[in-house]
């Protein structure tokens, strides 16, 4: 399987390139420049491309040329950003700037759609094609978070991710948006999840659980996809 991370060089994202695929299997990390070298604990075969989300449609290309000879079996879009003072009480929509806003837009709405645009035709040769989108659950209704920009950007993927499925269902594509509560992205997968899971006192979910989840996803037959997955820390009041 060729898998493809974009926004991979920390965070979620590294946790990812380090966490999923086997022997035999090839992951595919994108970001603005390359990592330090990755300890991949799975035997997967590890490539890299350089290429800035926040010039999207040079991004987009640059991405589609790297993988259109060899295929690409899944996508994960894993790439967001978020308001200067975003889940902070001094958060004010009235206070951010508006090149901000645009630049949210662009990073967490346009960057996947024409990502998604040039990839799909890679994607669709595959057997079994996936597309997972790191939503949030700021994209929930009644999610309980002010953060305009952030939020309407999450939403925004989740309707993303309905069209796609909609239009691509004969394909055999499957779309699947994680909504994802706070994560504890200090503690890498190299830290034990016993460990990690004491960051935050309950209120932080470590990447561990997530990469578990998304390894449950690849995993499934060609026969089912997971719609959508909510997951919040245990003690998240707002969940």
């Amino acid at each position: 399987m060729k898998t493809m991370v974009v926004g991979a060089s920390k965070g979620l994202g590294r946790a990812l390139m380090e966490g999923l695929g086997g022997v035999g299997d090839t992951l595919i990390g994108v970001s603005r420049s390359r990592p330090d070298p990755l300890m991949c604990s799975t035997g997967a075969e590890v490539r890299w491309v350089e290429a800035d989300l926040g010039v999207p449609g040079h991004a987009a290309h640059v991405i589609e040329q790297a993988v259109a000879a060899g295929g690409l079996d899944t996508l994960i879009y894993n790439l967001g950003i978020w308001e200067e003072r975003a889940f902070d009480p001094a958060y004010s929509f009235l206070t951010d700037e508006d090149t901000q806003l645009e630049a949210i837009v662009s990073c967490n709405i346009t960057a996947p759609l024409l990502l998604i645009k040039r990839l799909l035709p890679v994607l669709l040769k595959s057997s079994q094609p996936r597309i997972i989108l790191t939503g949030s659950t700021s994209g929930l209704p009644q999610s309980g978070r002010p953060e305009v920009a952030f939020g309407a950007s999450k939403f925004a993927l989740r309707g993303i991710a309905d069209a796609l499925r909609e239009g691509y269902r004969q394909q055999r594509l499957g779309v699947t948006c994680l909504n994802l509560g706070y994560l504890n992205t200090e503690d890498s997968l190299s830290t034990s999840r016993t460990q990690a899971e004491q960051r935050g006192e309950g209120q932080l979910v470590p990447v561990h659980d997530v990469v578990q989840v998304v390894r449950m996803v690849l995993s499934l037959s060609g026969a089912s996809f997971v719609k959508e997955l909510t997951l919040p820390a245990l003690l998240d009041e707002r969940f």
